[in-house]
């Protein structure tokens, strides 16, 4: 396994259940069992950006899990506080099903543990958005299982694993399925450039429905491109004319290489990151 090179990461500040702490409980079930959600959002000019569609996100994933879902108020209110002055940041916002005993089975009353915290914005470099990046195809697979589909629970592993499978000879990874159907990269969602319309992948069994995901699909059928969302096979992407990566951080990266196969950068990519930094 290559080297994994170990960044620290700053947190400007973080509220558990609206108190400023570092800790949870140590029977807490997200910890426990990855029992819980959570969303990151991009924040800018000190307020973060697509709250709606992450709150709307966040709201299912709760629902789906069963977990209470915490005040919509009480969350604007905390992330204000966190995010008031801050620039340009990132918000996570995780909740969990809250503390537990031993054993798989939720309590019959739970109480969520609500944890807000702010980070510095990371430091990928500008040319990735105009130059584009190489992209590598991760041995690890995404299991498939559509109840869970679509949500950002807490249950990353195959991510982590994906991600350890690269130093930084790349810049993002894409992950199958394991009918070698392409679902996603390890910290975005994945489009194909077919002419003038884009194609995406079905992520009715696994993956992650991003909140930059959906907003491209509607820019580019109001840009009269189409937006084609179905089953995408690994063979496609060498014959696709162009890919292009995104999540609500990064905006859009287009990419330039994939297994030795190069790609040309469309002209109109500066125009959609400039429409996803629009907020």
């Amino acid at each position: 396994m290559p080297k994994i090179q170990v960044r620290r990461v700053y947190t400007r500040g973080m509220l558990i259940n609206g108190k400023w702490a570092t800790a949870v409980a140590a029977d807490d079930r997200g910890l426990q069992y990855g029992d819980g959600v959570f969303e990151t959002l991009a924040v800018r000019g000190g307020a973060p950006v697509q709250w709606s569609r992450h709150l709307a996100r966040l709201r299912r994933g709760c629902q789906c899990l069963g977990i209470p879902v915490p005040s919509e108020r009480v969350l604007a209110d905390e992330a204000a506080r966190l995010c008031r002055g801050s620039g340009l940041a990132v918000l996570k916002i995780i909740v969990t099903r809250g503390p537990g005993g031993r054993g798989y089975r939720p309590p019959d009353r739970a109480t969520p543990t609500r944890i807000l915290a702010l980070h510095a914005w990371p430091e990928h470099p500008q040319r990735y958005g105009r130059e584009g990046i190489d992209l590598t195809i991760c041995r690890t697979r995404l299991g498939s299982n559509p109840r869970l589909a679509g949500i950002k629970h807490l249950n990353r592993l195959e991510h982590v694993l994906a991600r350890a499978e690269w130093d930084e000879e790349f810049q993002e990874g894409l992950m199958l399925d394991s009918g070698s159907r392409v679902i996603e990269g390890t910290m975005s969602n994945l489009f194909l450039i077919r002419g003038e319309a884009l194609v995406t992948p079905d992520l009715g069994a696994s993956g992650v429905l991003g909140v930059t995901r959906a907003r491209i699909i509607e820019w580019a059928r109001d840009h009269a491109r189409g937006a084609e969302v179905r089953p995408v096979a690994l063979e496609e992407l060498h014959g696709a004319e162009g890919l292009f990566v995104c999540n609500s951080i990064i905006g859009v990266w287009p990419v330039r290489s994939l297994e030795g196969r190069r790609f040309a950068i469309p002209p109109w990519i500066g125009t959609l990151g400039r429409f996803l930094e629009s907020g």
